[in-house]
Formats: structure tokens, C-alpha cells, sequence
């Protein structure tokens, strides 16, 4: 789809652009809706912004984190986010992102715990607060590549991801397999917990093993099917991290509820089109929330490796989004409204602001203000500005040349195995 660079120069100018595509964004310009704590857990959380995930590809070959990591952590830290969601933490060796992504085992667990202290300690010095520290644990699946090259375990075929790279048998993962990766997600569930994290993060979304069982409607057995087959992983995994949950730490989950792949092979997709349908994704929160106790979601959708327009809208550029930007947006926004709607008193987070640029704190205000979330995450607007709260909260808006500028350049790091932050803002970090 064809479309102009980002080009709007007032707010006004993007609400023009939305009644030309029928869409509809929440936008405010009251800022100080962003800095009312709230209570989670029974922590007082400082504001409503949080850093994202986002890899940075800079453990050691081990999954140490290394001056480099914790120089990220810090500098989000002093910044001002009242929540720090960490980048994605391989939680078995096979399952590992690649050769620099961060592990947590007993042998690194000494430095995460150092790291984490150093966090907490620096929000303090800095801004009068801690940031809450959510551990995002991971099996990346069909993306796996821990010794640099990729060597996937799927849950399905899947005939998308597989047009142009089919893969043989051997990459399914069994049903036992499954069983004994639940034991290590439990492990991993008691390491965050000695490691200093508030909370863990059962990560399913963006294409990950986790998040391809949701759309497993062809896989046989008891982990593909129905949806009670589906979502059985899942829901066991965050079970046996329920019984790590104390007065000081907590279990979440980063959740993607929209795919944007044809049936069967996309969730939270209609049968007939390519329309989201939330109804399974309403039904599984309310298992979470209402009968597990959950009290605070992070949700998101597609898949970055094949429709990163649907997970972290951008302009065009080397690539071309198949859609105009805003639409995306409206799409993970009106996703997130729908899950918030239906469980008022549960902990939304929303997240891919960072496309509005300058605008992007009047979508997280407003989405704040008309209850589309509680909280609102940004990925790789902290790449290109980590201080984007404080200086919000300190000049009453940000600089449109400390934003990012959706370019990409963070992703192809992350995928070329790099060292990744924003190529723009900060080429020397």
C-alpha cells in the first residue's frame, strides 16, 4: 500500500487522516493522567508508561548479562517508567534467540540479581522510585537459533512461514517434549524470583513457540485442537509459576490475541476473512483474571518476523507495510479496549505508540483517560530516547527528535544478530 512517510505536523493532521481510513484513536492532551500512580499487587506503581520488550542482543555466549545489558537497564531506569519489562530471557539453551541472547539459569542467576539491584537502586537515586521489573521468559519455537543459525522447534507446519523454508518432521516438538518444558518454565518461574524480578512473564505472543500452541488447530494429541488443548501449555506453565507468588512477586503475561493469518493458521482470526475475532482471546484473560488471579496483562498482536505491520506499525521504507500505519495502530488499540472492556477491574497494558512519534504520548494519554488501558508500553521509543518519562513529565511533551522514527534499523540488528538499539537516536550505543 502506497502512503507518504510520516508527514503530520499537528495532531489535528492525524485526526484528518483517521476519518479518511473510518478509524478511530483515543487521544488526549492531559498528560497528567500518565503520572497517577497505581496499585498492582499491592505495589504502588509510579506512573503509566513502561519500557517494552525489546532484545538487545548483547549477553555473552553464556547468556550473561554484560556491562552493555545493564547500561540499557540503568539508562531506562533513570529515565523514569514506572515498569520495566524485560526483553525476552531464554529459559532452556535449545529455546535461545540466538548466541547473544540473555539465559537465566543457576549459573547466571548471581549476575541477573546484581543487575537487578543495580535497576531498582538507580530508579531510586534517580526519580524517588523503583521501577517494577516484570522477567519476560521465553522459548522462541520455530525461531530458535542457539548456535546462530536456525535450528526450529515448531508446534505445526505452517504453510505461511513455511512457503519459501518448508521444514521436516523433526523440527515438531511432542507431546513429551511439551510435558518436560513445562517443569523448566516452573524452574525458570523460581530463578525470577531469586533473581530480584517483581514479576514473570509467561511470554505468549509474536510467533514463539507459546504463542504458535494458540493457533495449533491442526496439531493432534493434547496439546493441539480444541481450545482447552490449545492453551493447556499455557495455562499450566502460569499455574506452576502461581506458587512462587508472594507479597513480593507476582505472575503476568505478554499476550498476543491477533495473529493476522488466514484460519487455521492465525488465532484471534474469523474463519472466513482476515478480521479480528477476540472471542477466544476474551475467554482465556477471563481464565487468567478471574479464575487465576491474574491482575495485569500486556497485549499485543502479529507476528514481527512476517507481519511486523501488524505488531510495531511503521513508515515505509526499506519495506512496505500492507497497510496505512494508522490502521495498525487502531487495531491494537481497539483489541486492547475490547479485553479492557470485558474485565474493567484488570490491569491493561497497551502497547506500538511509538509510530505517532511526538504524538504518542496524547494516544497513551488518552488511552488512559477512555479506559482502553491502564498502562501503555513503549518498545523502540525507548531504543531512541530511554529518558521519553521524565521528559514528558518534566517539559510537557516530547521532542520530535528524540523519537524513533520507525526505520526499522533496531529490527534488523535483532535479526543479523547484532548488538541492537536505535541507529538514529543513539548509533554510538
Amino acid at each position: 500500500m502506497e502512503h507518504q512517510k510520516f508527514h503530520y505536523k499537528i495532531l489535528e493532521d492525524i485526526r484528518e487522516e483517521e476519518n479518511k481510513l473510518g478509524i478511530s484513536l483515543p487521544f488526549s492532551g492531559n498528560y497528567r493522567r500518565l503520572y497517577e500512580p497505581l496499585t498492582l499487587y499491592g505495589t504502588v506503581i509510579a506512573n503509566r508508561l513502561a519500557i517494552a520488550p525489546m532484545e538487545g542482543n548483547d549477553s555473552d555466549s553464556k547468556g550473561f548479562p554484560t556491562q552493555r545489558t545493564a547500561e540499557r537497564y540503568l539508562a531506562y531506569a533513570r529515565g523514569g517508567a514506572g515498569i520495566i519489562w524485560s526483553e525476552a530471557i531464554a529459559v532452556t539453551p535449545e529455546g535461545r534467540s540466538g548466541k547473544v541472547q540473555l539465559v537465566l539459569n543457576e549459573e547466571t542467576l548471581p549476575q541477573f540479581a546484581k543487575m537487578n539491584a543495580r535497576i531498582k537502586q538507580a530508579g531510586m537515586e534517580a526519580n524517588g522510585y523503583q521501577p517494577w521489573l516484570i522477567m519476560q521468559a521465553n522459548h522462541s519455537g520455530r525461531y530458535a537459533k542457539p548456535n546462530g543459525f536456525p535450528e526450529p522447534l515448531i508446534a505445526y507446519h505452517h504453510p505461511i512461514y513455511e512457503k519459501n523454508y518448508p521444514l521436516g518432521d523433526s523440527c515438531l516438538v511432542s507431546d513429551d517434549y511439551l510435558d518436560q518444558l513445562v517443569e523448566v518454565f516452573d524452574h525458570a518461574a523460581g530463578l525470577c524470583k531469586a533473581a530480584g524480578f517483581d514479576a514473570v512473564d509467561i511470554k505468549c505472543c509474536h510467533g514463539y513457540l507459546l504463542a504458535e500452541l494458540a493457533s495449533a488447530y491442526t496439531r493432534p494429541g493434547k496439546y493441539g485442537g480444541s481450545f482447552e488443548n490449545r492453551f493447556r501449555f499455557l495455562l499450566e506453565c502460569v499455574r506452576r509459576a502461581l506458587r512462587y507468588q508472594d507479597e513480593t512477586f507476582h505472575v503476568t503475561l505478554r499476550l498476543g490475541i491477533y495473529d493476522g493469518f488466514a484460519y487455521p493458521y492465525g488465532w484471534g482470526v474469523h474463519e472466513d476473512s482476515l478480521e479480528p475475532d477476540y472471542s477466544e482471546a476474551v475467554k482465556l484473560v477471563g481464565i487468567l483474571h478471574e479464575e487465576m488471579g491474574m491482575e495485569m496483562i500486556n497485549i499485543t498482536m502479529g507476528n514481527p518476523y512476517v507481519n511486523s505491520h501488524v505488531t510495531r506499525p511503521f513508515d515505509k521504507g526499506k519495506y512496505l507495510p500492507l497497510e496505512h500505519p494508522l490502521e495498525g495502530v487502531a487495531r491494537m488499540y481497539e483489541g486492547t479496549r475490547i479485553i479492557k472492556q470485558h474485565y474493567p477491574r484488570l490491569n491493561v497494558m497497551a502497547s506500538a505508540p511509538s509510530y505517532l512519534r511526538q504524538f504518542s504520548p496524547d494516544l497513551a494519554a488518552g488511552a488512559v483517560e477512555k479506559e482502553y488501558c491502564d498502562f501503555v508500553a513503549f518498545g523502540r521509543q525507548a531504543f531512541a530516547n530511554p529518558g521519553f518519562p521524565n521528559e514528558i513529565r518534566e517539559t510537557g511533551k516530547l521532542d520530535k527528535k528524540h523519537t524513533c522514527v520507525t526505520c526499522g534499523g533496531c529490527g534488523d540488528l535483532v535479526r543479523a544478530g547484532k548488538p541492537c538499539g536505535c541507529v538514529i537516536r543513539r548509533p554510538e550505543k
